[in-house]
């Protein structure tokens, strides 16, 4: 099974373990750094550097479902009752499509803001959901074959920090770099003499001091706490979040990376994608999901337009693997290999990237599967490479080790 993930509580990050330390994490927990829309980030870049975000969809998103090949002579035999939509999908190009739930997404690639990289996958092509993730967050190329993820470690070599929406560092972030996390709490805050007297308790402890003295800033500074959200879990298909919750993380996400010196990478899940049954149900599933998806999207964008930072920003959507081609006997689909990503951003070219390998069941993976034809490490070592000035040798040496034969994909604009 996938190792669960690692908490790490954001203001006592290299205090080393004790029951006063332990006690303060428990601090954290209760609502100082869960309520703080403000987190003290620094790190070796510029102020106002560009920004990444990492979109993890959990459970393995149907990449035909949500930008089908309705040009593809064998689109329709292909997929049966599962090429039909409730509403006509929404045309790119004569050859792909988007989902009619994904219409701020299609927006974006009308307006040059986004890039669909269609039959893309891992190396590795079997259809454990753990064993999947583990090599979509650690960039390995066999199943914990490495116990860091690629961003972490991509961030350890830019000197930058990251954070996770969510309760808990996921392995794609985990290595040698600084990462924060920040979620919704479900809790009550600490009160301000309880804040007081453990101040006063490690005065003559100048890490657990510092710590301490940065949770209280963080829990003054905040407003009142935001409603309780639910994201999606770490584990492998993790139903998704409750309606709106995915949008206001990422509405979140953007207030961090808008700041001046804010974080260069954030990573953000939404479960939901393991449509075994009923997925062309208008109101199941994968139509839930991809709604809000959408609306995550947007709220990302829209955010970081306001703020002035989504010129300078590049979001990759991304899941574990792809479905089966064909419809399974309850009218679902079964776990598959190749799937679709999108990348998005003010920086980005737009349009469609796609070596087309097609549907008729001779040309499928195992003759059940859409076969990728683009490594999905080809997208990232694109992006991190012009985006934030990785060199390739830091690329394959440090970040995707054994990776010298997947070339980068150029995906931003001139």
């Amino acid at each position: 099974m996938q190792p669960p993930s690692q908490p790490i509580a954001t203001i006592l990050q290299g205090a080393a373990e004790s029951p006063r330390r332990r006690f303060l994490a428990r601090l954290a927990g209760i609502g100082v750094l869960a309520a703080a829309p403000r987190l003290a980030f620094g790190g070796k870049g510029a102020p106002g550097g560009n920004r990444f975000v990492l979109v993890v969809l959990r459970g393995g998103m149907d990449g035909l479902g949500a930008a089908p090949a309705i040009g593809d002579p064998d689109f329709a035999a292909a997929r049966g009752p599962l090429a039909q939509f409730r509403a006509p999908a929404l045309p790119i190009d004569p050859t792909f499509a988007l989902h009619p739930d994904l219409v701020e997404l299609h927006a974006m690639l009308v307006r040059g803001e986004a890039t669909l990289v269609h039959a893309v996958g891992l190396a590795y092509r079997e259809r454990s959901h753990f064993d999947a993730q583990q090599v979509l967050e650690s960039g390995a190329s066999r199943p914990y074959e490495l116990a860091s993820g690629w961003l972490g470690r991509a961030l350890a070599a830019s000197g930058e920090k990251g954070i996770a929406l969510e309760t808990s560092v996921p392995l794609v972030l985990r290595g040698q770099a600084a990462v924060d996390t920040w979620a919704p709490s479900f809790l009550p805050d600490p009160s301000a003499d309880l804040v007081a007297r453990l101040e006063r308790m490690y005065a003559g402890d100048a890490e657990l001091a510092t710590a301490l003295g940065r949770a209280r800033r963080l829990h003054l500074d905040a407003p009142a706490a935001a409603a309780p959200m639910t994201a999606a879990s770490p584990m492998a298909g993790a139903p998704a979040a409750r309606p709106g919750a995915f949008a206001a993380l990422a509405g979140k996400a953007a207030e961090f990376l808008a700041q001046p010196s804010g974080p260069q990478a954030a990573v953000l899940e939404l479960g939901g994608w393991d449509t075994h049954a009923n997925q062309a149900n208008p109101n199941g599933a994968l139509a839930n999901a991809l709604r809000q998806l959408d609306a995550g999207l947007a709220a990302l964008r829209n955010g970081l337009v306001a703020a002035g930072a989504w010129q300078r920003t590049v979001v990759v959507v991304a899941s574990e693997f792809g479905r089966e081609v064909a419809v399974n006997g309850t009218l679902g689909t079964d776990h598959g290999s190749g799937g679709a990503a999108f990348v998005l951003g003010g920086a980005v070219r737009g349009g469609v990237v796609a070596d087309w390998p097609g549907l008729a069941r001779a040309r499928r993976f195992e003759g059940r599967d859409l076969r990728a034809t683009t490594d999905l490490r080809a997208v990232l070592k694109g992006v991190l490479g012009d985006h934030l000035r990785l060199t390739s040798k830091v690329l394959e040496r440090d970040v995707f080790p054994g990776s010298e034969s997947v070339r980068p994909l150029a995906l931003l604009g001139a």
